[in-house]
Formats: structure tokens, C-alpha cells, sequence
């Protein structure tokens, strides 16, 4: 039987451009290339741990708006169920643009998450934690990912946390994990270092931390060690969803594989995501080795 994970989190609608160089001030440019579809922390993860022979739920806000069918036709695509914790909200799901640079990978991008919008009840969760195996959050959806934390802490399944950016209240999600993979730019309060914030996640009492650096290697601190783990040299032609990829994975190789195996098989499928364009092409990309 497949690996359940949950990924309970932010769902965007992803407009995406290629170009080769960014963009000037007042400048006006026809893209190379331009793609549609699915996004959000949560959201890559689930379509990653997927695509890689698990069984992923995506617990997000979708909406009934036109807009609303990209997201749920791209997770259809992909086999990823989900449960919709906003079904009759009519407004524009959040939005991102992003620009890539065909010449680096490196992008820019600008979005509008889903801060001020109605939260769900708890009562979402009523049977929707059955079964998990694992658990990853996104630090959306705070008041939820806390309580479902809690709740599949307590059956003794990992709660992976991807922590990309500080938001209020995060200690509280933080606070049930037992692994948490932040980006070099988290930030607790008061922290202004790497090091710091890898002090502060300790200090909660986190098993399992590590930090991604882009093409640097991860560190890495657990009751039994700290240390780094190399990643995998690429000639990136685009880094969008390389980190949300890179949660996913993780997800489906831990805790079958320890800490660190976990981290570095993660860290070559987000190097195969960075050989390809867009956010879906490296899983045809991965078939194709395998063959």
C-alpha cells in the first residue's frame, strides 16, 4: 500500500513567463514561453510526493471561482486528491506571477497569498487525518496546520514543516513538528543569522532541523549531531518550486530513509526540478532516467 501524506496549505494559481534576461524598468516584452497552473508551497509538495509513487491529500482553500478549475484540474492531472476547505468562496483564488530568466533560472516573482480570508473550523479535519503517514505544512492556514500538527503528533507520525518565510502565531505550528526544513531567509524574531535561527528551532525542541541554501550545502542538526549535506551541482534552467519539490521528496523518503539520506535523495530530485522549465516538467524528466 502506498505512503499517505497530507499537505495542508497555500493553493495559488501560478502564471508563469520565460524571458531571457529580467525585465527593465517600463519595458515591454513578448515571453518565450508561458505556463499556467497549480501553486503554492503545499501545493508542489503534494504533486512531488505524488508524482514519485506515494499518496498525497491536499487539504487548501480553492473556491468556486472560473479560476479555481486550473487549480483543480492540474492536481486531477497529477492524482493528487483534495479537500477544499473553502468550496463556495466565489473570490479570485490567490495569484502569482512569475518571470524566469532562461539565461540563469534564477526568477522573480510577485503574489498575493490568501491573508484575510475567511479561516476554516477545526471540523474540517474530522476524518481527514485518517490514515496519514506524514504530515507537512506550509505555514498557511496557521490555526488548522496547528491543530492537525497536533493531532497527527499525538498518533506518533512525523510533521514535517516547511518553513520558507516567519509569519505571526508560527511557533504555534512549529512547536509540533519533528522536523522542520527552513530556507536561509526564515527569520524568527529577533534572529538575524542562519545560526540564530537554527538556535531558536532547536530551543522549541524540534528533533530534526535543516536549513536549504540554494546550491550550498544543507545544514543539518539532530539530538545525535550537526552537520552538512552536499547538493548536487546543476546547470539550472529554472529554480520556480525547486524548495516546495524538494519538501515533497523528503516527504516521500522519510522516515523510511534517516535525516540525512532523506534530505540528500530530496536534494537530487530538486536538482533534476531545476534542469527543467516550469514546475511539472522534471517529473517527465524523472520517468525518462528511469526507463
Amino acid at each position: 500500500m502506498a505512503k499517505q501524506g497530507l499537505f495542508l496549505g497555500l493553493v495559488t494559481v501560478n502564471v508563469m513567463y520565460q524571458t531571457p534576461i529580467p525585465l527593465g524598468s517600463n519595458e515591454k516584452r513578448q515571453a518565450d514561453g508561458m505556463c499556467l497552473a497549480a501553486g503554492g508551497p503545499a501545493t508542489n509538495a503534494a504533486i512531488a510526493f505524488q508524482g514519485l509513487g506515494s499518496q498525497s491529500r491536499l487539504l487548501g482553500a480553492i473556491g468556486c471561482h472560473p479560476l479555481s478549475s486550473v487549480i483543480r484540474d492540474d492536481l486531477t492531472h497529477h492524482g493528487v486528491t483534495w479537500s477544499d476547505l473553502t468550496p463556495h468562496e466565489p473570490l479570485p483564488p490567490p495569484m502569482s506571477s512569475i518571470i524566469t530568466s532562461t539565461t540563469t533560472g534564477d526568477r522573480a516573482v510577485i503574489t498575493r497569498n490568501a491573508m484575510g480570508r475567511r479561516s476554516p473550523g477545526m471540523d474540517i479535519l474530522a476524518g481527514t487525518l485518517q490514515g496519514v503517514s506524514i504530515l507537512m505544512v506550509d505555514g498557511h492556514q496557521m490555526q488548522l496546520s496547528a491543530e492537525a500538527a497536533r493531532q497527527v503528533q499525538q498518533c506518533q507520525r512525523p510533521v514535517v514543516v516547511d518553513a520558507g518565510s516567519w509569519k505571526p502565531h508560527f511557533d504555534r505550528v512549529l512547536r509540533q513538528a519533528t522536523v522542520v526544513i527552513a530556507s536561509q531567509q526564515f527569520r524568527p524574531p529577533g534572529c538575524d543569522t542562519v545560526e540564530a535561527a537554527i538556535a531558536y528551532l532547536i530551543a522549541l525542541g524540534i528533533p530534526q532541523v535543516a536549513v536549504t541554501r540554494g546550491p550550498e550545502p544543507i545544514l543539518y542538526h539532530t539530538p545525535h549531531g550537526a552537520g552538512t549535506v552536499p547538493v548536487p551541482p546543476v546547470q539550472a534552467r529554472d529554480t520556480l518550486g525547486a524548495g516546495d519539490i524538494f519538501h515533497g521528496a523528503f516527504c516521500h523518503y522519510y522516515p523510511e530513509h534517516d535525516f540525512q539520506t532523506a534530505l540528500a535523495k530530496a536534494a537530487m530530485i530538486a536538482a533534476t526540478a531545476c534542469e527543467s522549465i516550469w514546475t511539472r516538467a522534471w517529473l517527465s524528466a524523472l520517468r525518462y532516467r528511469a526507463k
